[in-house]
């Protein structure tokens, strides 16, 4: 299984592909909030199924890239394209559906909890940051690094395990600047 930022890369690049014949993007905000939880908490989120092919052939949404060697998400394309949504901050080339279900979302580092923007909420409360925006500044090294007693302390979702300096922790702490 390749890191979550190959899978994003190679989908920007039209490498990773989505078939015709798969549905839209039917996921809700719950679902996407819920996905990212489990990500945080270091719970299984599933598998993808991917078919390798050099067929051209092939009907896909969106635009197919240079000929080569493509892979299709056959399966996990609701948790590909949230995650894709959520980290990109927007939808991905082969996307059909509504964008509204991944964009927004929050992360409490206070209460460790995610939910989609209120501006009553979370206007001016430094403890809410975007998740997006988090990614954005930070990288995906956010997303490698699983703390706190429901993870079972330190461990590595995606790449190698590697013991972790206190300098090198992704976790956003409330009034850190995160935008670094």
């Amino acid at each position: 299984m390749p890191k979550l930022s190959t899978l994003l890369d190679e989908i920007d690049s039209g490498t990773v592909l989505l078939p015709e014949f798969q549905r839209g993007y039917v996921w809700n905000r719950d679902q996407v909030r819920g996905l990212m939880r489990s990500l945080y908490l270091g719970y299984p989120v599933g598998g993808l199924l991917m078919w390798e092919t050099t067929s051209d052939g092939v009907s896909v949404r969106g635009s197919a890239g240079a000929a080569g060697v493509k892979q299709l998400l056959l399966d996990g394309q609701q948790r590909v394209t949230s995650m894709y949504g959520v980290v990109r901050g927007t939808p991905p080339p082969f996307f059909e559906g509504d964008a509204s279900a991944f964009t927004g979302l929050y992360f409490n580092v206070k209460d460790e909890v995610f939910e989609f923007y209120a501006p009553t909420k979370m206007a001016g409360d430094p403890t809410w940051v975007s998740v997006t925006e988090v990614f954005q500044k930070r990288g995906l090294r956010v997303l490698l690094r699983v703390q706190g007693p429901a993870a079972g302390g330190d461990r590595m979702l995606y790449g190698t395990p590697e013991p972790a300096r206190d300098d090198q922790r992704a976790r956003v702490q409330p009034g850190e600047d995160h935008r670094r």
